[in-house]
């Protein structure tokens, strides 16, 4: 027997294995449950059919739900494709028939990996970057959870008493100390701004004098109680409490991410580059899987993360350039956001940053110009394992 392919379709509780030839003939089509024995069981059977040659393995998704099969695959020592599910989408329109199920999408990524050269091989992620990669994502949850609360938060109180909404900043830990006690225009007014701060000075609120005077102000501008005021103040009371545990969730898991990171042996490459702290270091060391492996050049990693643009030519029309569409977002915003940072703390950033401006670039395309160069500066520093210098060391011609 020849070389073979395994084209995986992967779910939740299941997946579907599709196995070709190199003439496209299908030797193997199994639904296996997503548990190791049923696995095992299919690498045997499959690995039965290559008579000594390879199998090449392809799959739609390098983590979640076949983790485990990915795991299996790799301690066997088997060849992992990769084919993204968008690729896989596509190319179904190019097979006969319009039905669609799992088998049929085995077999387009089986038949795509058995005639494709341009794959990207799946490779294991260290400890330390999934557990970046982990932590990273949890923290974008709560944040987005504490947006949420402190939106909800704002629109609750604006209904009931709109003057202390415009006057207090819900993104500090004071104001929500304040409305864990007092929410109504009549209960401020009756404790009073010296009453109010001492209450405030003895949780330890910083400023507790000026937030004390600024909601007895809001209170005095404020001498009707709407419908339904009762109510409403004790969810302003829960909703603040939950943004308040929110803001202590996220700054634990803050320490244990830069914890992590800094356990990393790349952590201080990265960190000397101007405007990446440990955040998104985590972030930039979990997009990459923590080495650049995938990255042979800068411009494979300026693709990735979308700072490349993509090419819409076609006839007598050249040179038209477009934002790309497919990237990875998150690292798309690590480069950003350094960026803008780096524009205000590093000389050189801020002297690139200037001359695009002059050549007429907008803000965002020069923020993003200058994190395209980032690339090119932190993918060298990686390969050549030193931090970044404010002056380029000299190198001595041959």
């Amino acid at each position: 027997m020849s070389r073979i392919w395994a084209g995986t379709d992967c779910g939740k509780t299941h997946h579907h294995c599709l196995v070709l030839d190199a003439e496209g003939s299908t030797l193997l089509s199994r639904r296996v449950a997503n548990d190791e024995p049923e696995l095992l069981k299919l690498l045997a059977d499959v690995l039965a059919l290559t008579d000594g040659d390879r199998a090449t393995w392809a799959l739609d998704m390098t983590g979640g739900e076949p983790s485990l099969l990915i795991a299996l695959l790799v301690n066997h020592g088997q060849e992992l494709l990769y084919i993204p599910g968008r690729a896989v989408n596509r190319a179904t329109d190019g097979y006969r028939g319009e039905g669609k199920t799992d088998a049929r999408d085995a077999l387009v990524i089986a038949d795509q990996a058995r005639m494709r050269r341009d794959l990207q091989p799946v490779r294991p992620g260290d400890e330390a970057s999934i557990e970046l990669g982990l932590l990273t994502s949890r923290r974008v949850d709560l944040v987005t959870d504490r947006t949420r609360t402190i939106n909800r938060l704002r629109s609750t109180l604006t209904s009931m008493f709109p003057a202390l909404e415009r006057a207090l900043d819900l993104s500090n830990t004071g104001p929500l100390v304040l409305l864990t006690g007092y929410q109504t225009p009549a209960a401020i007014r009756r404790c009073g701004t010296s009453r109010l701060a001492t209450w405030l000075s003895n949780r330890k609120v910083r400023g507790a004098q000026a937030l004390a005077t600024a909601a007895v102000g809001a209170a005095e501008r404020q001498h009707t109680a709407v419908v339904g005021e009762r109510p409403i103040a004790t969810m302003v009371r829960t909703l603040a409490k939950e943004v308040m545990t929110l803001n202590e969730k996220v700054a634990e898991i803050d320490k244990l991410i830069e914890g992590r990171f800094r356990e990393h042996p790349l952590a201080e490459v990265i960190e000397s580059m101007p405007g990446i702290g440990p955040l998104l270091g985590a972030e930039f060391l979990a997009a990459i899987d923590g080495d650049l492996g995938s990255f042979p050049t800068p411009d494979r990693l300026a693709a990735f993360a979308g700072l490349a643009p993509a090419p819409r030519d076609s006839g007598k029309t050249s040179g038209n350039l477009h934002r790309p569409k497919r990237y990875h977002r998150r690292l798309q915003r690590v480069f950003y956001t350094s960026a803008l940072i780096s524009i205000r703390c590093d000389a050189n950033s801020r002297q690139f940053y200037d001359r695009k401006r002059a050549e007429g670039k907008r803000h965002v395309q020069a923020v993003i110009a200058l994190a395209r160069r980032r690339v090119n500066v932190i993918w060298a520093l990686i390969r050549d394992q030193r931090c970044y210098q404010v002056t380029p060391p000299v190198t001595n011609a041959a």
